[in-house]
């Protein structure tokens, strides 16, 4: 089992997204990440999914998708061939003693303090997933209180655009 990163784009319509989200139940497809926004083109939406399982099962997901009524187009994101990135907030346990320390760390990641309290910070970042998992590693012990991380993005790199022809 592996993880496999699909790009859906689908009509903007109600019910579509769980649609497609229940083709993965059905198929025991464990969804990792989703992420869903509007795209360039009105009434078109695009469904970023990583998910793990096997190709097999993948290929066969992927031509049940096609055959769903509100779904234009289908496309397989290699990391090879794709920018992806993951965006995630954390709230970290910073009393007046380590703030410095926790907001350099956040500086070493390229990452944001959004938040200051009287004991706490929240940081924001965007990368890889292995980026963002060595950024909770060194927070980790400073005392981590909360975290939010929001589904993987991704496009494909080069000129072409998968709303091409659709």
């Amino acid at each position: 089992m592996s993880l496999h990163t699909l790009s859906v784009l689908v009509e903007d319509k109600p019910g579509v997204l769980s649609r497609v989200s229940g083709l993965f139940s059905r198929r025991m497809f464990n969804i990792a990440s989703l992420a869903v926004g509007p795209t360039e083109v009105p009434k078109v939406s695009r469904i970023t999914i990583v998910a793990d399982g096997d190709s097999e099962t993948l290929e066969q997901l992927t031509k049940q998708l096609n055959k769903l009524i509100h779904v234009l187009k289908v496309v397989e994101l290699l990391p090879e061939t794709s920018t992806q990135r993951d965006h995630i907030m954390v709230k970290v346990k910073a009393d007046p003693a380590v703030r410095l320390q926790v907001v350099q760390a956040a500086d070493l990641f390229r990452a944001s303090v959004i938040d200051v309290s009287t004991e706490s910070v929240v940081i924001e970042a965007t990368g890889s997933a292995e980026k963002l998992n060595a950024l909770l590693d060194v927070l980790e012990p400073y005392g981590i209180r909360e975290i939010v991380r929001a589904g993987t993005i991704a496009l494909s790199r080069g000129p072409r655009s998968m709303s091409e022809r659709i």
